[in-house]
């Protein structure tokens, strides 16, 4: 986003991340058309996420490549998982997929997507996806389709704070990926997710989470040692 999200810079940097073997990803974000003041510093200007991704995966071969997160409403379940795969076979199975709901306002109404359905539009995203990657022949619509290449399934991390996005990741996610969430909140919702993997017979999904570095090295290792002791794992 913004004046760095330019082909030379996004490749710097993701061939910095990719010789530095203390980094394992690079992520990036999802907007797709915001108002002006809105912008929060960004001018506007947001590359498409999953195009971004295919771009930075030509030019990688180590290093995840993440999406946090892709707003499932915003497109197509189908079609997005068509690029999800034809991504994930192109980069050597590299794809780590984030998605959540969606909250801004003026997006929804410039796509002509009722906001109030965005749970929904995301469940029906998610089954799709889980579909596809399971069947080398999908039924859609009454007809059976190929869907190739079926490379494994990427990672599913489900983004959100509330207790529907917990469900929803208890459902469908390898893992829940809370952005800015105080440590008791995160508590509650891990017991929670744990809850309810184990009540639909699923593995407990990992959580992955944003850290801030400040340069102090100790203090990470301290605090990656408090955020493990919650099952944090990314």
């Amino acid at each position: 986003m913004g004046r760095q999200s330019t082909p030379e810079i996004l490749l710097a940097c993701a061939q910095a991340v990719e010789a530095a073997e203390i980094f394992d990803g690079a992520f990036v974000v999802d907007h797709l058309l915001i108002p002006p003041e809105q912008a929060e510093g960004s001018g506007g200007r947001y590359l498409e996420a999953l195009v971004t991704l295919a771009f930075l995966a030509g030019a990688t071969s180590r290093i995840r490549l993440g999406v946090s997160v892709l707003i499932a409403p915003y497109r197509p379940p189908l079609l997005t998982a068509k690029q999800v795969a034809t991504i994930q076979e192109l980069s050597g199975n590299r794809l780590v997929l984030g998605v959540g709901v969606g909250w801004m306002d003026a997006e929804f109404r410039a796509l002509g997507v009722p906001r109030g359905r965005r749970g929904a539009l995301t469940d029906e995203m998610l089954e799709t996806l889980h579909r596809a990657f399971s069947s080398d022949v999908i039924e859609v619509n009454g007809q059976k389709l190929i869907f190739a290449p079926r490379p494994p399934r990427p990672p599913i991390w489900v983004g959100g704070r509330s207790e529907k996005a917990v469900d929803r990741a208890a459902r469908w996610g390898d893992a829940y990926h809370p952005i800015a969430i105080r440590d008791e909140d995160l508590r509650e919702r891990a017991k929670r997710l744990h809850d309810l993997a184990a009540g639909l017979g699923r593995p407990t999904p990992s959580i992955a989470l944003y850290a801030p570095f400040d340069g102090n090295v100790q203090a990470a290792i301290d605090r990656l040692g408090e955020l493990r002791e919650m099952d944090v794992e990314d």
